[in-house]
């Protein structure tokens, strides 16, 4: 008797387990797909603030083109690509190209740190909760989002770049 009371609680427990894990898999697979952006999409619009406090609005960039770059001081493709993005900025910003990186998920003090460290001038705006990240369907860090002129996302990039890739990339969305 005893036998059968344990297997029907384990069996019981095993199913609810199975229907949890199962729930979380769709929900997260589905989640994903309904917000993740590809070529060809508008740009969803979000409003961050940037170290300073100023609101950083996307719409405010249409008209230009935008290397769109979501990043982290921890991640170290990151660490290395900062560089070539700032004097890539300083050749292409007279040309209608704006760079705007996302910090995703950190503090104030690590961040402009690390901007004072590289002596960054492209605006950074603040991700702590990750909600532009998700709107973006972003994974892994880092990844970069080309928008042209209109808003149209032209070419979606995960990993490193190097110094040339990226300007390669800014002189594509160069209007």
């Amino acid at each position: 008797m005893k036998r059968k009371k344990r297997l029907v609680i384990r069996t019981i427990a095993l199913l609810i387990i199975a229907i949890a894990v199962g729930y979380m898999l769709y929900t997260s697979t589905n989640s994903n797909k309904a917000s993740t952006v590809r070529v060809g999409d508008q740009a969803p619009n979000f409003i961050l603030s940037d170290l300073d406090g100023n609101e950083v609005e996307l719409a405010d960039y249409r008209g230009v083109g935008v290397f769109l770059n979501f990043w982290g001081t921890y991640c170290p493709p990151c660490e290395r690509e900062m560089p070539y993005m700032q004097n890539q900025y300083e050749v292409y910003k007279s040309q209608g190209v704006e760079i705007l990186a996302v910090n995703v998920r950190e503090g104030e003090l690590p961040v402009r740190r690390f901007v004072e460290r590289y002596g960054l001038t492209f605006p950074i705006p603040m991700d702590p909760n990750a909600d532009v990240v998700r709107k973006y369907g972003v994974l892994p860090l880092p990844t970069t989002f080309l928008i042209n002129a209109e808003g149209t996302v032209t070419q979606v990039i995960t990993g490193l770049m190097s110094e040339s890739d990226i300007q390669e990339y800014m002189e594509s969305i160069k209007p």
